[in-house]
């Protein structure tokens, strides 16, 4: 019993020691004016690139001022104020502390900082670039805004247990380019691995909410804010594959006319990339294809076969199949002839429903938060590409029969299961 004892005491010590951090020094808030203006625009862009304002602005609020709620399965975070307010922000920040914030996911306070802020993947970020989003950052007009404490139960609120998940999870060594390929997908690479941080949610989460950085199960998809995230490895779910130029274009505008427009959480992601260089939007869809694997040969066959049978099943196409039999797929049909078919009808200015990733998906939840929210484009991408939410017109049970039909009428794919689960849960938003 006294052995149990004493290996359990210098196990938490030698916790405790593994966990601790210093704290770094404050510093009085550096003069804007201090910084060189080039090195601010480049942070600017930069910051954009790690999406800075989608979670540390809540709706309504001052840009970088926190306060946005992030659900995770362990309890709600909330993001922190980054601004240059001394006493709620990050003001008394020197660069060595959100350097190391931004590299090993630790505060200037010493505290471990959880990993729905992805450190993870900007651990791999460069220096420089890490100095210019600083820069950046030091120069927003200061707000203070103080941070709601989170909302996690035992143990998760317990902050030095981060130092386990950090052994396990955090690899912390800057990007290194692969000699093999070639500079636009080595910059590709360094882009999505690092700020676009897009594995963080296209890849699944394990148990303690670690994504697979580079295993077998990274960008297989996952799950973000209540949608399904598609894969963007060689699962892709969608009948006409990527192609460079089509990607790069939905990464710019937010739109291709075989895949749809960009909604949900991506939505704000396309926001910030509209303002970037067009060669790294381009790198980046470089990379992210070689994920997908190589295209098939008979490429420009695929797409005009696909396009014509997509075609073939909207609204009133000449070839388009009857209304089904079944009485649920014939209650779907009439909710989609009322609602719908105005728009999703042959050719019409939509994209054709059998080529877009929600009708295909391995779930419903894209579909149904479509429909009960419509689209709100990217404004500067594709500001004419909406829909209007439908979720005060249809019941519960219209819902599911109206989701059923789109499934049964444009796709192969196997029937929906939990359907009505999928709806109560976005109703319940």
């Amino acid at each position: 019993m006294l052995t149990i004892l004493v290996v359990g005491v210098m196990a938490t010590a030698g916790f405790a020691v593994i966990s601790h951090e210093p704290a770094i020094a404050a510093i009085t808030p550096p003069d804007p004016a201090s910084f060189d203006a080039d090195l601010v625009e480049q942070g600017e862009l930069l910051a954009g690139l790690g999406n800075c304002s989608v979670c540390h602005t809540s709706e309504g609020g001052a840009a970088f001022a926190g306060g946005l709620d992030l659900p995770t399965p362990f309890g709600v975070i909330h993001s922190t104020n980054i601004t240059l307010d001394p006493d709620t922000g990050i003001g008394t920040w020197s660069e060595a502390a959100f350097i190391r914030a931004m590299r090993r996911g630790v505060d200037r306070d010493g505290r471990h900082l959880y990993p729905a802020f992805p450190y993870d993947y900007f651990t791999r970020v460069s220096e420089d670039d890490l100095r210019a989003i600083y820069a950046y950052l030091m120069t927003r007009d200061p707000v203070a805004s103080q941070a709601t404490t989170n909302g996690l139960g035992f143990p998760f609120n317990i902050r030095p247990l981060l130092a386990g998940w950090k052994l396990l999870y955090l690899e912390a060594e800057v990007f290194t380019p692969d000699p093999a390929q070639d500079e636009e997908w080595n910059r590709g690479a360094y882009l999505v691995e690092g700020l676009g941080h897009c594995g963080a949610c296209h890849s699944p989460r394990n148990a303690l909410g670690a994504p697979d950085l580079d295993g077998p199960e990274a960008y297989s998809g996952g799950v973000a804010e209540g949608w399904h995230v598609p894969p963007l490895n060689g699962t892709t779910m969608v009948p006409i594959p990527w192609e460079v130029d089509s990607l790069a274009n939905y990464l710019i505008d937010g739109w291709d006319r075989d895949h749809g427009v960009a909604a949900g959480p991506m939505r704000p992601i396309v926001d910030d990339l509209y303002v970037q260089s067009e060669d790294d939007v381009v790198a980046m869809a470089v990379y992210v294809l070689s994920l997908m694997g190589e295209p098939p040969a008979d490429f420009d066959s695929i797409v005009a076969e696909a396009r014509l049978a997509a075609e073939s099943l909207d609204w009133d196409h000449p070839d388009a199949p009857a209304v089904p039999a079944d009485p649920v797929l014939a209650a779907g049909a009439a909710v989609f002839e009322a609602q719908c078919a105005e728009c999703h009808k042959a050719a019409g200015k939509s994209v054709p429903l059998a080529l877009t990733a929600p009708v295909n998906a391995p779930d419903p939840r894209n579909l149904i938060e479509i429909i009960l929210h419509g689209i709100r484009p990217p404004p500067a991408g594709s500001p004419d590409r909406s829909m209007p939410a439908r979720g005060l017109l249809v019941s519960d049970a219209d819902m599911a029969a109206l989701v059923a039909f789109i499934r049964d009428r444009f796709t192969d794919k196997p029937v929906w299961e939990g359907t009505p689960d999928f709806i109560s849960a976005a109703r319940a938003e």
